[in-house]
Order: structure tokens, then sequence, then C-alpha cells
């Protein structure tokens, strides 16, 4: 079996247009992310989804039990492949990610979901500093705009900003023609 794995983060019901905080560019990530799942799939990889729930009712988005928080139809996830729940912005922090990593015996990671700017950034990080190889899909990955001191950064930069910082230091960042081509 292969020392791959294809990480799946938080791509979930809010972030989709008519949930509580949806993101530019969620749909066609997530058709990415499909079409990387299917990949993963057929080269025998480990395919692992995360679902994020804050730990009270009151959370902006991903309430505890409720349909926002639910993985998201456009994934087609399968009973046999884990799917990781956290209650933290960083995949591997109060989970069992990376006891499951080893009893796999993964040492490549590809990473996809959302946001780019938290959940994607942390999971790349950690996976980096963890001393896997990673890669980040970036077109499979999606953010939403932000402020700063009264400036909007729009998505789009947000996401740039972020895949440069991880694609200097902690991960190869490529699109999912590249990606797929390249295997």
């Amino acid at each position: 079996m292969s020392k791959r794995a294809l990480i799946v983060v938080d791509i979930q019901n809010d972030y989709f247009p008519g949930g509580k905080w949806p993101l530019s560019g969620v749909e066609a990530a997530a058709d990415n992310a499909a079409r990387l799942i299917e990949a993963a799939r057929s080269d025998e990889d480990l395919v692992v989804y995360i679902r994020h729930e804050f730990a009270n009712d009151d959370a902006p988005f991903f309430a505890p039990g409720s349909e926002g928080a639910q993985l998201h139809p456009t994934l087609p996830t399968r009973p046999e492949e884990p799917v990781i729940l956290k209650h933290r912005v960083n995949s591997f922090l109060e989970t069992d990610l990376a006891a499951l990593l080893e009893r796999h015996e993964v040492t490549d990671l590809t990473i996809v979901g959302s946001m780019s700017h938290m959940c994607i950034d942390a999971v790349t990080r950690a996976s980096a500093d963890l001393g896997y190889n990673v890669t980040v899909i970036h077109d499979a990955c999606a953010a939403r705009d932000l402020e700063f001191n009264g400036l909007t950064v729009p998505a789009a930069h947000v996401h740039g900003a972020f895949m440069a910082a991880l694609g200097f230091g902690y991960a190869s960042v490529v699109s999912t023609e590249q990606f797929l081509t390249r295997q």
C-alpha cells in the first residue's frame, strides 16, 4: 500500500452558499477536491476527512451537531474512510490524526480544503514540523475576505498570500492539474 494520504480539511456545509460562513471559490475548490479523492483512491492512497465542530452551540459556524457542520455532499465519501472530528484549528491538536497516519506508515501528505488562512495553514505547518513531505493543492482550497485595521483584504489576496508563504518553507504548492499529471 502507498505511503501517501490525502487530507481533506473542513469541506463542510457552512462554508458553502447559504451556510453561516461562505467562502470565495468554495464550490470550485470542492469539485477539485472530489477529483483528487477519486485519484487518491485509484492510487490506493489513504483518504482522511477532517470535520470541525466548535465546542459550544453559540459558535459563529460549525455548531455541534448542526447541518452546517456536516461534510458537504460534493465529497464522494465512503464509510470505510476515516473522518477525524476536531475542535481546534490544527487538525493534529487533540485528535488521533497523527496516530492514524503512523498506523498506515504514511510519509507524504496531500492537503486540500478550507480555510486557506486558518486550518489549511495550521495543518500544513504542523505536518511539515512533524516530518511529513507535504503538498498543498492550491485550487482545492478556499478562503474568504478578511479585515484588518479597517482594511478589507480580498479572499483571492488572502489565499495567495497564504499559499505563497506555505510554498516558501512548508510545502510544495501546486494546482490540481499539475498534481494529477505529475503522478
